[in-house]
């Protein structure tokens, strides 16, 4: 029986990527059951104080900001090895310092993003003295700083909570070299060697994938869901997607790889937008993120039920506020985290009805 279930899922993958898929969808929409909405899931941001610098922060400022304004007790920095180890073999993991003792001051919460691919744009961070390597040198290289990086927070750093490795590793998206899943394996494999205490969450798209080949890799699987993204060719689209469409993956996910720990590590909460955001008007980028869809977007990710939602685009909704006089997304976000005692259940009026 155990044999028939494996080759009906195998079935199952391949008929939705050879053209299945929306019969698939259909059936979901109108058979799948709804899990019970999470009020309880807590929420964190994902803070990176590269970019908090690119668009003119004092990131110090905007981290500390995030800690004692803002309320965040979850954070997810990642870290960029050509920062780091921006000359071979020397390593400078100061600013990683401050952050992670600003956290445990704090009592917060911490995941650490390790790899060549980390958040913020262009996805992958490789030093310039490894870029022009052969394979198997670069693939040294990177193994030898994660070694490193480990082995330096495993150990006197309770705020470190878990090791994400990569980030969302099987999605072609930024400049990277192409995927090499056997180098995923050994990197996954050498985190859990250094610190078998911690578990390792693995990430991956949340609309252009079946989450199958990150979740039976990861001891946590983590999705991203973005809700409105930019397309040249037709600029702004809304996925047409509703919570059943996260709940059936989930589902898939724990028949095939036995994974039962999910979270949304990243929901979209800034704009995706033509261009760099912060050089575009307000107005455009208002057009595809503001406070009203900022709640709208929590209020999805609660219904789809997994017991954290880590926001992305505090740096934004902070230099709004500091250099733009614009605290309203702040503000927004500080009442997220920070919610007034109910006095009745009241519902965000959510516009998809779709799948």
């Amino acid at each position: 029986m155990f044999d028939f279930f494996k080759k009906f899922f195998k079935f199952l993958l391949v008929f939705v990527s050879g053209g299945g898929t929306f019969l698939i969808l259909a059936l979901v929409y109108f058979n799948w059951p709804v899990a019970e909405r999470n009020e309880n899931a807590n929420l964190g941001i994902t803070f990176s104080a590269r970019y908090a610098s690119d668009i003119g922060l004092n990131w110090r400022d905007a981290f500390l900001a995030a800690l004692d304004d803002l309320g965040a007790r979850k954070i997810r920095i990642p870290l960029y090895w050509d920062l780091i180890e921006s000359e071979k073999g020397e390593y400078r993991f100061e600013d990683v310092d401050w952050q992670l003792g600003e956290a445990r001051k704090r009592g917060a919460e911490v995941i650490l993003v390790v790899g060549q691919k980390v958040p913020r744009w262009p996805e992958c961070h490789l030093p310039d003295w490894a870029k022009n390597k052969n394979t198997e040198e670069k693939n040294q290289d990177l193994l030898a700083y994660m070694e490193t990086t480990v082995n330096r927070y495993k150990d006197n750093h309770p705020e470190v909570k878990y090791w994400q490795v990569e980030n969302e590793p099987f999605l072609p998206f930024g400049i990277c070299p192409p995927l090499d899943v056997k180098l995923l394996d050994r990197e996954i494999a050498l985190v859990r060697r250094i610190d078998p205490a911690r578990k390792i969450i693995v990430t991956d798209s949340g609309e252009l994938s079946l989450w199958v080949r990150a979740a039976k890799r990861a001891d946590i699987f983590g999705t991203t869901m973005y809700l409105q993204v930019w397309k040249e060719d037709r600029k702004s689209v809304h996925y047409p997607v509703g919570p059943k469409f996260f709940h059936f993956k989930y589902w898939l996910i724990k028949k095939i790889s036995n994974q039962t720990e999910a979270i949304v590590v990243e929901l979209q909460a800034e704009p995706w937008i033509g261009g760099y955001t912060t050089n575009m008007p307000l107005e455009e980028q208002f057009k595809s993120m503001d406070a009203k869809k900022l709640i709208r977007n929590v209020e999805f990710a609660r219904k789809v039920g997994f017991p954290e939602i880590y926001l992305w685009g505090v740096e934004w909704w902070y230099w709004l506020k500091i250099q733009k006089n614009h605290p309203e997304i702040w503000e927004t976000a500080k009442n997220l985290f920070n919610p007034a005692p109910p006095t009745r259940r009241e519902e965000t009026p959510f516009i998809w009805r779709g799948f």
